[in-house]
C-alpha cells in the first residue's frame, strides 16, 4: 500500500472560508496545530479561515500559513487520533506551490513552528512584490506545454512572460507583467487554446518579477532549520526527488521565480509505481488534476472528518 501512494497538498486558490471548522471541532490534535499557528504568527488566523470575512483569508500572507495549516492538522489527527504516522502512509510527497512547505512538514523535514513562520515570510514578501511589479497570470486551457512556451515568447516582447504552472495536460498558467499577459491572451486564441483567460491573483506568482521576495526567502531558508525528509519529496521545481537539506533550501528559494512542474510530477510518481495519489487539505484541485495527466492513477481528496473515517475505513 505504502509504496504504491503518494501524499500531495494543496496550494494557493484551495481556500474557502470554514476550511478546517471541523476538524477543530472534532480533534484535538487540530486544535493544537491552529493554536500553535496562531501563536507563531500573533495572528488569529484560525479565526479568519473558520469565520472570515473572504478578502481577509485570500490575503496572500494569510492564505498560505492557513493552506499549511489544515494539511498539517489532517496529518496530525492521522498520527495522534488514529495511529497513522505519515511515513507509514505514503513513500512519496509533494505539494503545489507553497504545498511543498506543507509536504516538507508532514514529511519531518520541517517543524511546524519553522513551516509556518516561512510561509508567513513568503507570503508576506510575494505581495510585497505582487503591489510593486503589479503582474498578471493567465490559465491556458487545451494546449501542450511547447505551445504555452511558444505563446509566452511571443507575447514577452521586451517584457516578464513565463510558463508559471504546468498544471496538468491541456492546463497550464502563465505569469508576467499585465500587458504581456493581455497579449498572450491573445495570442493563445490564435494558436488554437480551448480558453485563455486572466486568472484574479494579486502578482505574477512563479515569475522573474517575484525576484525580491526570492531574495528574502533565500535569507529566510539559510537559517531554517531542515532535516532529511522521512519519504521522498518531490520537488516543484525540478519535478524530482529532493532529499539533501542545503538543496531542499535551495529549490524551495528557486521555486518563487520557477515554474511548478506538476503534470511532470505526476509523470514521475506514477513512473516510480505509485498507484493512488491522496491530496490531504482543504478543496480537491490536485485530486481532479491525477486523471487529466495519468488516467490509470486513483486520486481521491481528505479535507474534513468525515473524509478521514472513510479513509481509514
Amino acid at each position: 500500500m505504502k509504496n504504491k501512494t503518494a501524499i500531495v497538498f494543496p496550494g494557493q486558490g484551495s481556500q474557502v472560508v470554514g476550511m478546517g471548522k471541523d476538524l477543530y471541532d472534532n480533534f484535538s490534535a487540530a486544535r493544537e496545530v491552529f493554536k500553535t499557528v496562531d501563536d507563531i504568527l500573533a495572528v488569529n488566523l484560525s479565526k479568519i479561515m473558520f469565520e472570515g470575512p473572504n478578502e481577509e483569508l485570500t490575503k496572500t500572507e494569510n492564505t498560505q500559513p492557513a493552506l499549511m495549516a489544515v494539511s498539517i492538522a489532517l496529518v496530525q489527527v492521522l498520527e495522534k487520533d488514529f495511529g497513522k504516522k505519515f511515513s507509514d502512509l505514503c513513500a512519496f510527497t509533494a505539494g503545489h506551490s507553497l504545498g511543498e512547505y506543507s509536504a516538507l512538514c508532514a514529511a519531518g523535514a520541517m517543524s511546524l513552528t519553522q513551516t509556518a513562520k516561512l510561509l508567513q515570510i513568503r507570503g508576506l514578501e510575494m505581495a510585497k512584490c505582487g503591489e510593486k511589479t503589479q503582474g498578471a497570470m493567465a490559465a491556458i486551457l487545451g494546449v501542450e506545454i511547447e505551445v504555452a512556451n511558444a505563446i509566452a515568447l511571443e507575447a514577452a516582447q521586451g517584457d516578464v512572460c513565463q510558463v508559471a504552472n504546468d498544471n496538468s495536460v491541456g492546463q497550464i498558467v502563465i505569469s508576467g507583467s499585465k500587458a504581456a499577459i493581455n497579449r498572450a491572451i491573445e495570442i493563445a486564441k490564435a494558436k488554437g487554446a480551448k480558453r485563455a483567460l486572466a486568472l484574479p491573483v494579486s502578482g505574477a506568482f512563479h515569475s522573474t518579477l517575484m525576484n525580491d521576495a526570492q531574495v528574502a526567502m533565500k535569507a529566510a531558508l539559510a537559517n531554517a532549520e531542515i532535516k532529511e525528509p522521512a519519504v521522498g519529496v518531490v520537488a516543484n521545481v525540478t519535478a524530482n526527488i529532493v532529499v539533501n537539506p542545503n538543496e531542499i533550501r535551495d529549490l524551495l528559494a528557486k521555486q518563487i521565480t520557477g515554474a511548478v512542474r506538476w503534470r511532470e510530477t505526476m509523470l514521475f510518481l506514477e513512473r516510480q509505481g505509485v498507484e493512488e495519489v491522496i491530496e490531504i487539505g482543504s478543496g480537491k484541485v490536485l485530486a481532479g488534476l491525477v486523471s487529466r495527466t495519468c488516467p490509470n492513477l486513483k486520486s481521491r481528496s481528505i479535507q474534513t472528518a468525515q473524509d478521514l473515517e472513510s479513509f481509514l475505513s
